[in-house]
């Protein structure tokens, strides 16, 4: 009986840990997308919508077309390779008008835009744009993101949410987005 229940507290331990690793961040699965407003900062230099500072709404400038928008507090290396494979998914997938872009957040502007700056130089962006959210603490208000993620992945198609996942400090699975960008264009 002893056994029976040190592993059943061990069965419980494990799965509260892996339900404490998902984070929810950003909008439910079936939301409509709403407008915000961003600096271009980098990145997509030929995409014909905005040039480097000008202040826009990627999202509506993309309409209805399946796209990935990205928030991040961090420009650490697997977000910059989370940007290089946005850049490839948007370049094969052409036909199928995939589009995606890059926010990235923080309390101080400057810094954001700085980091904004080093993500592109260290990623592949030239279809992929990198831009810093006019409310660059936390993103749009409208959007749900939680403060606590450090990458918050929304993925859209008709303008309305087809999947959004919350990633903490460390924990950004690009092979898990991917997928999800892969299943949301089929």
């Amino acid at each position: 009986m002893k056994k029976l229940l040190a592993s059943l507290a061990v069965v419980a331990l494990s799965c509260s840990a892996l339900v404490a690793e998902e984070l929810k961040s950003g909008l439910a699965a079936g939301e409509g997308i709403g407008a915000f407003q961003v600096v271009k900062v980098a990145g997509a230099a030929g995409d014909g919508l905005a040039e480097n500072g000008d202040q826009l709404c990627y999202r509506c400038k993309y309409g209805p077309r399946p796209q990935v928008m990205v928030f991040t507090r961090s420009t650490s290396g697997e977000v910059a390779n989370l940007t290089k494979e946005l850049n490839s998914a948007v370049a094969a997938n052409e036909d199928k008008k995939l589009a995606a872009f890059v926010n990235v957040l923080n309390a101080d502007k400057a810094a954001a835009e700085k980091a904004a700056k080093e993500l592109a130089a260290h990623a592949t962006t030239d279809k992929v744009p990198v831009v810093v959210p006019v409310e660059s603490e936390n993103g749009p208000a409208n959007y749900g993101l939680n403060p606590d993620a450090e990458v918050t992945v929304i993925i859209a198609n008709k303008s309305k949410v087809v999947a959004s996942m919350g990633f903490a400090a460390g924990k950004l699975d690009s092979a898990a987005v991917l997928s999800a960008v892969k299943s949301a264009i089929q």
